[in-house]
């Protein structure tokens, strides 16, 4: 099996959550995947040696110096500390990889002048401060990353797994991306107005609880109309009733939660098919193409056919 050289570059003092997801999501072997190619993990950082890590009293030895970025093919930033030196902010404008970051090691990427005019995402915490830094930037607080095709950075630490995730969808699409979720016990999506990549969310326990049963039931009838009498009858309910508890459960109205389901579903046809936009947008219950256009842009941050364009030679 080929790989994809992935190079984590690291600080004097080490971000232990945020190089643990690296390491998790890259570093580790999976042949009981079906993939051509996996990733291999190498941790670099400007003096090789143990690195102590900010915070728990342990510390990470790294054997490998800035030389091993100029053969990565994805350079990630796992959090930043510190003034970089001239010697790194160089290391990095040489490199001509995918460039990542988690929560505040966008700030190197940006040091080095590799995010002029580009949108990131960050810690909400680092976002003002990143912002009257580099006002080149765009800084947007409110996503958990970005996706800028050859640069990506996310908000913080956990937003990391998130953006690994995202990845791993885009290197292997999405089957691949949800069997490595599933290995690491996490839900392959987390709600929200976030350009996540991942598929169909789904409650606990459907057969416990009235809202789970209704969306089990739901997602198996996304081409149908499913309107909110519908829905509210499914769970034995006042449409009022369902409504408030509906929210209470998801922190969404049904119709907004309806409707990101079925942008989610169309996701994989979108990749594994060259079937019509308008053939999709019916097939996962959209009344017309434009409506799914709109919706899907609202929510992706990219149209369907821009998103097909990324994904479906990854998945041929």
């Amino acid at each position: 099996m080929s790989v994809h050289r992935v190079v984590a570059l690291l600080p004097e003092r080490v971000a232990a959550f945020e190089l643990g997801i690296v390491v998790e999501v890259f570093g580790l072997d999976r042949p009981e995947l079906d993939v051509p190619w996996w990733y291999e993990l190498t941790l670099c950082t400007e003096h090789p040696g143990v690195l102590p890590a900010s915070a728990g009293g342990f510390a990470v030895v790294v054997e490998h110096g800035l030389s091993a970025l100029e053969s990565a093919d994805t350079i990630i930033v796992p959090g930043w500390n510190g003034e970089p030196s001239d010697t790194v902010l160089e290391a990095v404008r040489r490199s001509r990889a995918r460039l990542v970051s988690i929560c505040s090691g966008v700030f190197l990427l940006a040091a080095a002048g590799r995010l002029a005019g580009r949108e990131v995402a960050t810690h909400w915490r680092y976002a003002e401060r990143l912002g009257a830094q580099h006002p080149e930037l765009t800084v947007n607080a409110d996503v958990l990353y970005v996706d800028g095709e050859d640069v990506l950075t996310s908000a913080g630490s956990a937003a990391g797994i998130d953006l690994c995730l995202h990845l791993v969808r885009r290197d292997h699409g999405s089957a691949v991306a949800n069997a490595v979720a599933r290995r690491l016990v996490i839900p392959p999506h987390r709600d929200g107005g976030q350009a996540q990549l991942i598929d169909l969310p789904m409650a606990a326990h459907p057969d416990d609880d009235p809202i789970a049963r209704v969306m089990a039931w739901a997602l198996e009838r996304l081409d149908q109309p499913l309107e909110l009498a519908v829905l509210a009858a499914q769970a034995y309910m006042s449409v009022r009733t369902f409504t408030r508890r509906f929210q209470r459960a998801t922190g969404s109205t049904p119709g907004r939660w309806l409707i990101e389901q079925r942008v989610r579903a169309s996701l994989a046809l979108l990749e594994s098919s060259d079937e019509p936009v308008e053939t999709v947008a019916a097939r996962v219950g959209f009344g017309s193409a434009a409506t799914y256009r709109h919706h899907f842009t609202a929510i992706m941050r990219t149209t369907p056919t821009a998103y097909r364009r990324a994904f479906y030679a990854a998945v041929a």
